[in-house]
């Protein structure tokens, strides 16, 4: 049900994490947080008065989430990465700081990895960034006509090895 078997490592989780400019971030979103991997490193690092919104499809990961985490800034919705411009007005916000995605781009249905791509960059604000983890190289296909000033690395400590991915937005 998760795009990948094992978990993301800690240390992946922090190398993704660390170019977020964590007191300027109001509002952090992230697609597909599934059983949790990212969440409570988010909200360890996200100042107090601001506001993560987790968008997830999956009614089993909703409910495992809403179970798991009590905290008055995190903010679930289960819906679709499509709609992140619209979940963020309904939520209050014209627009997000940093989007976090581990979604699988390259086995989304046709058109929808493009569709997602396309709204993220309308969501984020000037200077955010669209934040992706994956393990296919050609993930970036899908982000770089949108936004373009692109930063990779690769995470080896991850099973498998990771491409990390910072789209940022201008």
């Amino acid at each position: 049900m998760v795009a990948s078997i094992v978990p993301s490592s800690a240390r992946t989780i922090r190398r993704m994490l660390d170019p977020v400019d964590w007191a300027k971030t109001d509002v952090f979103v992230e697609y597909g947080p599934g059983v949790g991997t990212f969440c409570q490193a988010v909200l360890d690092r996200l100042k107090p008065d601001a506001t993560y919104i987790a968008i997830d499809p999956n009614p089993d990961f909703v409910q495992h989430l809403k179970q798991s985490f009590h905290d008055s800034r995190f903010v679930l919705v289960q819906g679709s990465a499509e709609d992140v411009v619209e979940i963020l007005k309904t939520q209050g916000f014209d627009h997000a700081d940093y989007v976090l995605s581990g979604l699988p781009f390259s086995t989304l249905p046709p058109g929808v990895g493009d569709s997602i791509a396309r709204e993220t960059a309308r969501a984020l604000r000037p200077g955010g960034a669209f934040l992706v983890y994956q393990f296919n190289p050609k993930v970036r296909n899908f982000f770089e006509p949108h936004i373009p000033k692109i930063d990779s690395a690769v995470e080896w400590w991850n099973v498998p090895p990771a491409q990390l991915w910072w789209a940022w937005k201008e």
